[in-house]
């Protein structure tokens, strides 16, 4: 599968799966004073580096093989080999994304998600709800990756590691191809937690639309 790359996020949900999230998110904020927005984004780093890496491995290793079937291994034989295949190789890996992912560390990936979801978060708005109970859904394609972000409210009453379960949940959905599903199971279950501590007041607006935000 091509997962290149801009119209990924704009085509892994379907219509309907994107007002199934839409009405589950509404149904949720009904309960509650927290505002949850869920957000899809093709990648949360393009990894140059992996890319460069993976290019002058694989047009090296490529440069290993003609030279040992030509039977003329020197610098020579191999060098042009190499120079001549990187740039193809290169461009090959930026078509097909995931294939760069094997030269990316665990670390270097979740770090990156983290870090794109925090951004997001203040891009959003999510940090100026009235009463600091702002969530966001984050949803990496390419990694397969969620990452859940609540606002300094949420943070004083609800553990990380409560987030942290609901994260993975998703991401076992995304991998299992029940992607808009296990949006709106994770949704739901991020709008019972939030009753709990944040009940809806009489006075209670939707401060952010319920649309999923596409990017």
């Amino acid at each position: 599968m091509d997962l290149s790359h801009k119209s990924l996020a704009h085509d892994f949900f379907s219509l309907a799966d994107k007002e199934a999230i839409r009405q589950a998110v509404a149904r949720a904020e009904s309960l509650s004073s927290g505002e949850i927005a869920t957000m899809v984004v093709s990648e949360s780093d393009r990894y140059r580096e992996a890319e460069a890496l993976g290019a002058l491995l694989l047009s090296g290793f490529v440069g290993v093989v003609v030279a040992v079937l030509s039977h003329h291994v020197t610098i020579w034989t191999y060098i042009p080999v190499v120079v001549l295949l990187y740039f193809p190789v290169l461009f090959f890996l930026r078509r097909f994304p995931h294939l760069k992912l094997s030269f990316v560390g665990p670390r270097r990936l979740a770090e990156a998600v983290s870090e794109r979801a925090l951004v997001a978060f203040y891009q959003q708005g999510l940090y100026r709800t009235r009463m600091e109970t702002g969530v966001l859904i984050f949803i990496s394609l390419l990694e397969r990756k969620v990452w859940i972000v609540g606002d300094r409210g949420i943070d004083a009453k609800i553990p990380p590691g409560y987030w942290k379960t609901l994260a993975e949940r998703l991401a076992q959905g995304l991998r299992d191809g029940h992607g808009a599903q296990a949006v709106c199971e994770v949704v739901e279950a991020c709008g019972s937690e939030l009753q709990r501590h944040f009940p809806r007041r009489e006075d209670d607006r939707n401060e952010l639309s319920d649309d999923i935000i596409i990017s």
